[in-house]
């Protein structure tokens, strides 16, 4: 459940002074970050940590939104608690360190550590509150008035109880574990984000006991019981295995009497090292690494309710905590469990489902398609089909010689991967880049490597130091007139289960620069190479910041020469400092800057000599926006770029990325005036940045309808379904005007 993960590394790449303290804190029970000290800071950034938290509190308003399915607002609180989850384990988790390690500097936006873990405790325990108002005045009596009822363990039946006892005494029992607690038993290990009992029982002899009962990760957290006799038809009615588990401790500590039960759960540090310079095998370096990530230090400890001062005490001590980092809620904890009841089977509680389109230019010959024109795929709004039958037929073709690949998120059932197995046993060279290092997916790249390198294909793990996070397909064919080179270049991962989740751009194409570059960067990749330039390829770490860089000072030279300048920037992050200064001096000179950034963004909109020529957008939508794109007015000979870098420091300068231009003039013009300028338009899902750090809902102009680019889109896929429309070249001539964004 990453949907919206801003790691992305899932995005990852996802204490402050005493009187800004009470401002956060005063405002937590409105679950807003106002007063926030980055924002009084005088600095000329906002703070990361603060940032990352007004995403969330974005996906936060999407489970809030009314006029979204039910069950689309119940998926959407529980990627809203997943996102936290993640937040802790990586960039809470680096605040501790650096406390730790006694860092008193003051950072660019004007806060120490210590300050923004303060200002952090506060803003989440704001945002808390505001989501358990949710949940239990909004979400949880409208999925019981739909016949989806999820119970506490009292409100059942008789008839339900002796249901859950039976599945407790057949499927729970045997599986659980009590740990006590006591000189001869030592405090046990705490796994991240388990499930916890800490229970409290009598002994005749020894009086007043502890132990701790782990709620096993293979229970499905919703139990299902039987609906009552006089049920409506198509009730679903569940309680909560914790809930089911507490009534029945009687079973697990026959003789004693159990006073009480908490449950409780920790989070823990997950941003595991590899010393891959030390690494003869950085496989079994990787694997090795995600052993320790279950015993990374304490950063967290939630607990439902209160717990007398002594285990309260006692969990703290043994976790290396202090009360600060307790989160207390009267609700269940890791309600990103929720997902469960998101998968009931109830299509009328979710979105329509959208049928992707196939581009009509995709027919016959896979090849002899991409020989006529490039190919724009925009999922998923358009099918991810095409990129698996590029792979497939060249597979099976005979006359295709080498395969190379670069897989960073995989996921499950991949259908690429027999597609390159099948491949090496038609004797193709096969060469596939998987990235071991993909935080939270590593050991699923694992198992992935291990089965393509026992079918012989040739499976190496990157650079030294450097994540490669670029997405590129390369097919080497031998054609009548010489050797050909297909090409397939996006701004999104080869997941088949994502790309119908996130909005991305891909771009089929047998250009021959594009092929050439392809070429010698998966020889950057695979070998040694000190490759710095490429003929269309923009490459981190080699020279995409200082092409970026150039591009953006040469629209501030045609500013000043009084020629067409804009910058118009699509991302899911801004956190890089350069190229936020650059932005900065741009819009001084007179370039309109337009962003476009879903999560976290360090530019202050506000400042003086910008002249109100910055504008920061956000949209956190029905699906995940992920592509990248950064285009170049240029004087009138426009340019745009597409690809898997933020203006981030790791994708600039520690990650191999590519972004590519779109040099079909059509395809360019589409992307540019049907895609990025309706991006700003959005008064649905859009959130303009303010001056203060937080965002506020963009309103449609007066008499004006609202526009939502998602489902603008959405319905022109519809419409291209019904009438599709050759994306090889041709542009949409029938879309709707697009008004320029303001000078």
């Amino acid at each position: 459940m990453r949907e919206i993960s801003e790691t992305d590394d899932p995005a990852t790449d996802d204490g402050y002074l005493a009187a800004g303290a009470v401002g956060v804190a005063g405002n937590a029970a409105r679950g807003s970050l106002a007063d926030r000290p980055d924002a009084a800071s005088g600095s000329r950034y906002f703070n990361p940590e603060l940032a990352w938290l007004e995403f969330n509190t974005r996906v936060l308003e999407e489970a809030e939104r009314e006029t979204r399915p039910l069950l689309e607002r119940v998926k959407f609180l529980a990627i809203f608690h997943s996102n936290l989850d993640e937040f802790f384990m990586i960039r809470v988790a680096g605040l501790h360190e650096q406390i730790r390690a006694g860092l008193t500097t003051i950072g660019r936006d004007g806060l120490t550590p210590a300050e923004q873990l303060a200002a952090v405790r506060a803003g989440v325990r704001g945002l808390l509150a505001r989501q358990h108002r949710l949940w239990t005045e909004e979400l949880m009596p409208a999925l019981a008035r739909n016949r989806v009822f999820l119970h506490n363990y009292a409100e059942l039946n008789p008839e339900q109880r002796a249901a859950a006892r039976g599945y407790y005494d057949r499927e729970i029992f045997p599986v659980l574990t009590p740990l006590a607690v006591d000189p001869g038993h030592p405090f046990p290990h705490i796994s991240t984000l388990s499930l916890n009992l800490a229970v409290v029982v009598e002994d005749p002899v020894r009086g007043r006991l502890f132990a701790r009962v782990k709620v096993p990760a293979i229970l499905p957290r919703l139990v299902a019981v039987p609906a009552p006799a006089d049920a409506e038809p198509g009730e679903t009615h569940f309680v909560w295995v914790e809930q089911l588990i507490s009534a029945h401790l009687d079973t697990l500590f026959p003789g004693l009497a159990v006073r009480e039960y908490f449950v409780f759960r920790v989070t823990r540090d997950a941003d595991i090292a590899i010393l891959e310079d030390e690494a003869g095998d950085l496989l079994r370096s990787v694997e090795l690494s995600l052993r320790k990530r279950h015993f990374g230090s304490s950063v967290r400890l939630e607990l439902q309710g209160s717990l007398p001062e002594d285990l309260e005490g006692l969990l703290v001590r043994h976790l290396d905590l202090t009360p600060l980092d307790i989160y207390h809620g009267d609700g269940p904890l890791g309600m990103r469990d929720l997902m469960a009841a998101y998968a009931l089977d109830r299509p009328e509680l979710k979105d329509e489902p959208l049928q992707p389109v196939v581009p009509r230019a995709w027919n016959g010959d896979v090849f002899e398609a991409i020989r006529r024109g490039d190919i724009l795929l925009h999922h998923p709004y358009d099918s991810f089909t095409p990129v698996v039958q590029f792979i497939e037929a060249a597979a099976a073709d005979p006359d295709v010689l080498t395969i190379k690949l670069t897989l960073y998120r995989i996921g499950q059932n991949s259908p690429l991967v027999p597609a390159l197995i099948q491949a090496r046993e038609n004797n193709k060279q096969v060469a596939v880049l998987v990235e071991l290092k993909a935080r939270f997916d590593e050991e699923s790249n694992i198992e992935w490597a291990k089965e393509l390198e026992q079918a012989g294909v040739h499976v190496v793990y990157g650079l030294l130091g450097l994540k490669t996070h670029c997405k590129v397909a390369l097919v080497v064919r031998r054609e009548a007139d010489g050797i050909r080179r297909y090409v397939h270049l996006s701004t999104g991962n080869y997941n088949a289960s994502t790309a119908r989740q996130y909005t991305d751009i891909g771009l089929l194409t047998c250009r021959p620069d594009f092929g050439a570059d392809a070429s010698e960067l998966f020889n950057y990749l695979t070998g040694f190479s000190r490759q710095e330039r490429y003929r269309k390829l923009l490459v981190a770490p080699v020279s995409l910041r200082e092409e970026l860089e150039r591009r953006i000072r040469r629209e501030i030279a045609w500013a000043r020469r009084g020629k067409p300048a804009r910058l118009l920037f699509k991302m899911n992050t801004l956190q890089d400092y350069p190229s936020t200064d650059l932005l900065y001096e741009a819009a001084a000179a007179g370039v309109q800057v337009d962003l476009i950034v879903r999560g976290i963004c360090i530019a202050r909109p506000n400042l003086p000599e910008l002249a109100g020529r910055l504008q920061v957008i956000s949209i956190v939508g029905r699906f995940l926006e992920h592509s990248r794109a950064y285009y170049f007015a240029n004087g009138g000979d426009e340019e745009l770029f597409l690809g898997s870098a933020d203006l981030m420091p790791r994708n600039l300068d520690r990650r191999v990325e590519a972004l590519f231009p779109i040099e079909d003039s059509a395809m360019r013009r589409f992307l540019k005036d049907d895609v990025l300028e309706r991006y700003l338009l959005d008064t649905v899902g859009a959130r303009r940045l303010r001056g203060d750090g937080r965002y506020e809902p963009v309103e449609p102009a007066a008499g004006s309808a609202p526009f939502g680019i998602q489902e603008w889109l959405m319905e022109e896929a519809r419409r291209l379904a019904e009438r599709p429309i050759d994306l090889s070249g041709t542009p949409r001539s029938d879309a709707p005007a697009v008004s320029p964004a303001p000078d």
